[in-house]
């Protein structure tokens, strides 16, 4: 195993844009806290510089850097942590980011295409459902709620984003959860808040549900609730975070876009046949440490290689509600994003 990045402790949390100004090509200007680049990775080249938000979903590329698959592949990977996945799609348009690891909201992503087309390409999703958990609705472990529709009218919390808020409310309402009252929160928050009573639930993502019911503060009320609330089906694969790289990166440098995606499949192919093994390397990187990382639930992972027209079927309805919902200025077609190289 290769030495662990330091990591810096100024995280931000979302930036509260509004949605004509998330659709500005510019983007805010965030700033990001960025972790050391280790030093075992590659010094030639150019740096591909990577933001990631810390949950669950991106083990793949936590993986890869610790076991040193992208020096083998001998390009220099420059990692950096956001806040929260609206972050790095700003990050990417504003070109102080080259690409998004897995976990980073696809709507985020989709947003960021809309402003600037032609700019995302999607090479991995981490598709998740009822057996996949990545999503869940949580609640305080005293919390009388045992389904949706008795958070009728209470203060709800959920991630940093617009992916986030959007589906945190379709969710409530098309579980009968009316008069919800929803909040933006950072994902590290949504434990204790819900201990001290501030959000009565919340909308939330791996490793956050994990956390809550080890320590006893926490229980999941539904998990795979985009599945079931959004697809109309718990078991459909929901493609809600992705790993992108920028089309200017990728024209600039094709060779290195080619070993840098090489090797994050390696890491994909690490989690899928030793996912066990794979959990110790959300140390670090998420919230999660030690002995409990056994406990964390995965996401499923599809390279733009292995989607199937029912995978993009699924993942074209996901994109289709935040048309519906006025989120997306237009319909964005998703097969227009992945990756064809």
């Amino acid at each position: 195993m290769t030495s662990k990045p330091t990591i810096s402790t100024t995280d931000l949390t979302s930036t509260s844009a509004t949605r004509r100004q998330l659709l500005k090509a510019g983007a805010v200007g965030v700033a990001t806290s960025v972790l050391g680049a280790p030093a075992v990775l590659a010094q030639s080249g150019p740096k591909i510089r990577i933001g990631y938000w810390p949950i669950a979903a991106g083990l793949p590329f936590y993986a890869a850097i610790e076991l040193g698959y992208f020096k083998e592949a001998g390009v220099n990977v420059e990692v950096q942590r956001y806040a929260g996945a609206q972050q790095i799609m700003e990050a990417m348009l504003a070109d102080r980011t080259d690409g998004s690891a897995n976990g980073t909201g696809s709507a985020n992503i989709a947003i960021g295409e809309l402003a600037a087309p032609g700019t995302f390409k999607i090479f991995c999703s981490n598709p998740s459902n009822v057996k996949n958990v990545l999503d869940e609705m949580l609640v305080p472990v005293t919390s009388t709620a045992k389904v949706m529709a008795d958070l009728k009218g209470k203060r709800i919390g959920c991630g940093p984003g617009i992916q986030n808020l959007t589906l945190a409310k379709t969710i409530l309402e098309r579980g009968g959860a009316t008069g919800c009252t929803v909040v933006e929160l950072p994902i590290g928050q949504h434990v204790a808040a819900l201990a001290a009573g501030q959000i009565e639930g919340c909308y939330t993502l791996e490793p956050t549900g994990t956390i809550g019911r080890l320590n006893g503060t926490t229980r999941v009320l539904e998990a795979g609730v985009i599945s079931k609330y959004v697809l109309g089906d718990n078991m459909a694969p929901w493609f809600g975070g992705s790993a992108s790289l920028t089309s200017s990166f990728i024209a600039k440098y094709p060779e290195e876009t080619k070993k840098f995606i090489a090797a994050y499949a390696k890491g994909v192919a690490y989690v899928r046949s030793k996912p066990n093994e794979a959990r110790q390397y959300l140390k670090g990187y998420t919230a999660i440490e030690g002995a409990l990382t056994s406990e964390v639930p995965l996401a499923a992972y599809t390279m733009a290689s292995e989607f199937t027209p029912a995978d993009i079927g699924h993942f074209q309805k996901f994109f289709d509600l935040f048309s519906e919902k006025g989120v997306f200025s237009s319909r964005l077609k998703v097969d227009t994003m992945i990756y064809k190289g």
